[in-house]
């Protein structure tokens, strides 16, 4: 399917131009003059906007302010076509939401790549949304027959990016962790919800088959590609091992537990312990800062601990944020 340009420009040359040297790649709307272009802009939805700055009327300016400033097109890209090169034009420009500026006379070949270009990142861009969008239906797949609330891994995911931060991760691990520790118990979609909604202690045999939900989790996620799903793949199968090697499913100890679940882990119990479900009332913050410490060195990575020590003003704040949020609350995509 072509790509809808939306082309506006009060000077009927330039618009032939346009037409001329594009119509055999995209689809071109034409306006010659800004209140039709903004009015064209929200009916038709184009892919891409050319936009000159002086017309009579609205200027390209203006054009591309109320452009940015309408939910319905804000997405759009906006290029410039402009004889206008001084860098104030240009810097203006940019301040006004444009993405990029062509100067005129247009060059044939370097509008071409740039429309292109542009087209390329708006694919881009709407394939990470998607990607948040599958990662974010999957986390909560996992939780469907659960006690916990779909606002459980998201509000633990965000305690486990200030830890990573308080780590010193770099931001593209942490938004690799952002993604991925939603993803924890994925697994539980393989348990009987008759063990999981239990509002008592799980039996031995029953805890058996609940320990199963981190290699179900694992298993599910291993078919994914990527460094998402490599990373959430260890925060499932690994976030209920113990730094002292007491844990499951492996009995793993140290540094052996990939570094992603030691961190979830924490945020995990620090989250579970502070909230409120039908086999428990909820602990309070001093109970549960308790009992993180004294897991220090045996069921918890020391220097996870000492990371939620630096964190716990950032992590109370963050839970008081969503403790004024519904219980099935999602994230911004």
């Amino acid at each position: 399917m072509q790509k809808i340009i939306l082309a506006i420009d009060d000077e009927p040359n330039n618009l032939n131009l346009l037409l001329q040297v594009m119509r055999d790649k995209y689809r071109l709307v034409f306006a010659n003059n800004g209140a039709k272009g903004l009015e064209l802009a929200a009916r038709i939805q184009p892919d891409l906007i050319l936009l000159d700055i002086m017309m009579p009327g609205l200027d390209g300016y203006e054009v591309c302010r109320r452009l940015k400033a309408d939910a319905r097109v804000s997405h759009i890209p906006v290029i410039f076509l402009t004889a206008m090169t001084a860098t104030e034009d240009e810097a203006r420009g940019f301040d006004a939401g444009a993405v990029d500026y062509v100067q005129k006379p247009i060059s044939v070949p370097i509008l071409l790549r740039r429309v292109a270009t542009h087209l390329s990142l708006v694919h881009l861009n709407d394939v990470a949304r998607a990607r948040r969008e599958a990662v974010f239906m999957l986390g909560e797949a996992g939780h469907y027959n659960d006690n916990d609330t779909g606002a459980h891994i998201w509000r633990m995911a965000a305690y486990a990016c200030t830890l990573a931060r308080t780590l010193g991760w770099s931001a593209e691990r942490i938004e690799l962790l952002e993604l991925a520790a939603p993803l924890h118990d994925t697994g539980k979609i393989g348990v009987p919800s008759e063990i999981l909604k239990a509002p008592r202690a799980l039996t031995p045999e029953e805890w058996v088959l609940m320990k199963r939900h981190t290699e179900i989790g694992a298993q599910i996620l291993q078919s994914g590609n990527g460094e998402i799903f490599a990373m959430a793949r260890d925060v499932a199968l690994s976030h209920h091992e113990r730094w002292d090697g007491h844990g499951y499913p492996h009995g793993l100890a140290g540094a052996a537990i990939p570094e992603a679940a030691r961190l979830v882990a924490v945020a995990d119990v620090f989250d579970a312990l502070t909230m409120q479900r039908p086999y428990k009332p909820a602990w309070s913050l001093s109970a549960t800062c308790d009992y993180l410490r004294d897991g220090r060195g045996g069921h918890f990575d020391p220097q996870m601990i000492d990371a939620f020590e630096q964190a716990l003003p950032e992590l109370i704040r963050i839970r008081a944020d969503w403790q004024g949020r519904p219980e099935d609350a999602l994230p911004a995509v």
